[in-house]
């Protein structure tokens, strides 16, 4: 193309030159014929003149000619050689490249790159061929990913192999370069590294200091067996265990055991949990915290201790592993213990009032569609700001009629009268002081108003149930207890240790004793000593029972909604009553769904109830349980949580048949995962059966 234009160029300027000297001779023709006419003394001399003038002119009309063409003839010797050094160097570079069209077809390559073809097997002509001929990519997606000199990572034939894409056009056509990396050795030992890499893992004994008021002379022998156990466990991946502090270990062992662990599903709980204590059989049990989120080793072992900490909250024997992708839990098959003394109670409330002191306002919330706990420990939050001088509200949907009762009973003090507000207004008190209370709750996803949550720069956890992996950001105090029966009785217990008797008003106290008495089922499960003790402290506070219990009441239409749901119910695996509702609920069915499960456990034979019911498009399950199964589990695998034997969840965009069959594969799950409980309860029920029969 460059010699086409250096011709047409040249042409041309032998074509200028013609005419240059054409006219000029023109000229000086009609000049000397002037003369002779007007003047013929002077023509002679006029002549003369011209035909010098004649010769100067195609004189300088040859030179300037000369260097135009020389020129030209540079451009069209340079022209050709540009290219040339171009071809001359992708084909001596060391790296295989390739020119395909738009569609991937290959119009150039260099010897590099034929190498590398016949190395992957790719035999014949190269040249005409598609580049997936190559190697087996999809082109698009080679021309997509690696746009604007990416890179796009292929595996084949045993080698690891990097695209580097250029794009250019020429008369309007879109051609690729491609640049082949062979990456094998460098991700050879990226993966070495990888396994090799060193991972902390914290190990705790969950429950001897429990057990010990129990059975004081197994404790040793247990600590020496459970001791034994870890050992086993960590010589058999190659790992070093040391233990640093009573019953707390330390493990160090390489990423590449990680694998090992996840697929026995960190077998070593099953192995402890096997030592039992005393004539009760009292299983021992440990918990496991390891990240994959730290840099460094030191980063590594503070996450690690995080993740212990989150699988202690959560009600101990079980592993958590903190990934990028997020948190996996493993095991979590024992209920738990309480771990609450009345030391740490009174110390939790003493940093809580000094947050609430440093604050310029409080905004207390709980969960969404709140229940009694929810509303009650709010309260008593609210409370405990009052009396530390705070500015508080209460952020809850104040038209909910589940609780309507309880904000009316407390709305007859004075300092309750605006006490309530909703999220659009709670967000317009947000300031960069602000202390944001969240209680009956720990899990973002469940909370009544997240944005206040997003917004708020200091937050503070008061719950009862398992802690979840997707918690508030910003928390400067987390106060979670799986071991407490309600929210309710943590709030007041740390009350008591505070201000003793007068703490609450009688008001107040009814609807707090109403939120235990709701997680309890009027106190007749999940109670320990602190229960009733917390339950005697707002009794003394002026909790009248009648008061309280009158909250239950519900009218005729929650009453024929409960009847909806007996009418369907259904036995799944023998130990588990499902019940739904056919149709489209109404707001207040949840609660119907919640005294449906809890009644399901009265028949005999059950261990765990679950009631499902559709409001607005989404499908809420709740779920109980005797202890046998841990409801909390089954629920976690449809993005609900809870409680060891209460938790619920709630399905988006699902109608109640497909919600019905996830919930059993939820529970085959749970079961297919701990088979050892799955046989200890089948043979509970055998010998129930057995029983009957006889």
């Amino acid at each position: 193309m460059a010699g086409k234009q250096a011709k047409t160029k040249s042409v041309g300027t032998y074509t200028h030159e013609l005419i240059t000297v054409s006219v000029s001779a023109m000229i000086l023709l009609a000049a000397v014929t002037a003369v002779s006419v007007f003047a013929p003394a002077y023509a002679m001399f006029a002549c003369i003149v011209s035909v010098a003038a004649y010769v100067f002119v195609c004189a300088m009309t040859f030179i300037a000619g000369r260097f135009h063409r020389k020129a030209v003839a540079d451009e069209e010797a340079v022209s050709p050689y540009l290219g040339d050094i171009m071809t001359d160097v992708m084909t001596n570079l060391g790296a295989p490249a390739a020119i395909t069209s738009e569609s991937g077809v290959v119009i150039w390559h260099n010897s590099a790159f034929a190498e590398l073809a016949d190395a992957l097997g790719a035999q014949g002509r190269l040249r005409g061929a598609h580049f997936s001929f190559v190697l087996p990519v999809d082109f698009p997606d080679v021309a997509n990913e690696t746009a604007g000199g990416g890179h796009m990572r292929v595996e084949t034939s045993g080698r690891v192999l990097s695209l580097e894409n250029y794009r250019f056009r020429i008369d309007g056509r879109l051609f690729f370069m491609l640049i082949v990396h062979d990456e094998t050795e460098a991700a050879t030992l990226e993966k070495r590294l990888k396994v090799e890499h060193p991972l902390v893992a914290h190990i705790q004994i969950d429950n001897l200091s429990e057990l010990t008021r129990y059975e004081q002379g197994e404790i040793r022998d247990a600590g020496r067996d459970v001791d034994a156990i870890l050992k086993d466990w960590a010589r058999s991946h190659d790992a070093i265990l040391r233990e640093y502090d009573r019953n707390k270990y330390m493990m160090i062992f390489s990423e590449g055991k990680l694998d090992d662990f996840t697929s026995h599903k960190f077998d070593v709980l099953d192995r402890v949990r096997e030592i039992r204590i005393g004539s009760g059989q009292l299983p021992v049990t440990v918990s496991i915290g390891i990240s994959l989120l730290g840099k460094s080793l030191d980063e590594s072992e503070r996450a690690s201790l995080s993740a212990l900490d989150t699988a202690l909250q959560r009600g101990g024997d079980q592993a958590v592993l903190v990934t990028e992708s997020g948190t996996e839990f493993y095991g979590g098959r024992t209920k738990t213990m309480q771990r609450r003394t009345k030391v740490r109670s009174r110390v939790i409330a003493n940093e809580v009032a000094a947050h609430i002191k440093n604050a310029g306002n409080v905004l207390v919330m709980g969960h969404r569609y709140p229940d009694f706990d929810s509303i009650g420990s709010c309260i008593g939050a609210a409370r405990l700001a009052l009396r530390e001088g705070a500015d508080v509200h209460i952020v809850v949907d104040v038209n909910d009629d589940n609780i309507a009762p309880c904000i009316e009973h407390v709305r007859s003090l004075p300092e309750y009268e605006t006490m309530f507000v909703d999220e659009a207004a709670a967000l317009d008190m947000i300031r960069s002081d602000t202390l944001v209370m969240i209680c009956d709750v720990n899990s973002s996803l469940h909370l009544y108003a997240p944005d206040v949550a997003d917004s708020a720069n200091e937050i503070i956890i008061i719950d009862h149930h398992i802690k979840a992996p997707n918690v508030p950001k910003n928390i400067v105090l987390t106060y979670i207890e799986p071991s407490a029966s309600s929210a309710s009785e943590l709030v007041a217990d740390m009350i008591e240790q505070m201000y003793g008797t007068s703490g609450v008003t009688a008001a107040e106290a009814d609807v707090m004793y109403a939120g235990i008495l709701l997680d309890t089922k009027q106190l007749s499960r999940s109670t320990t000593a602190r229960t009733f003790s917390a339950a005697m402290y707002l009794q003394s506070c002026g909790a009248n029972a009648e008061v309280a219990v009158d909250f239950f009441r519900s009218g005729l239409d929650d009453f024929t909604s409960e009847a909806r749901f007996e009418s369907n119910v259904s036995m799944y695996r023998d130990i588990i009553a499902i019940s739904y509702m056919p149709n489209e609920g109404m707001p207040g069915d949840r609660v119907s769904a919640a005294k449906a499960a809890d009644k399901l456990l009265t028949v005999r034979g059950v261990t765990a109830s679950f009631a499902l019911v559709k409001i607005g498009g989404v499908v809420h399950i709740s779920a109980r349980s005797t202890g046998d199964v841990n409801v909390q589990l089954v629920l976690e695998r449809l993005g609900g949580g809870g409680h060891f034997d209460v938790a619920g969840a709630q399905l988006g965009g699902t109608e109640i048949d497909a919600a019905l069959e996830k919930l059993r594969g939820a529970i085959d799950d749970y079961f297919a995962e701990s088979r050892g409980e799955e046989g200890a309860v089948g043979s509970r029920q055998e010998k129930e059966k057995e029983k009957a029969r006889r």
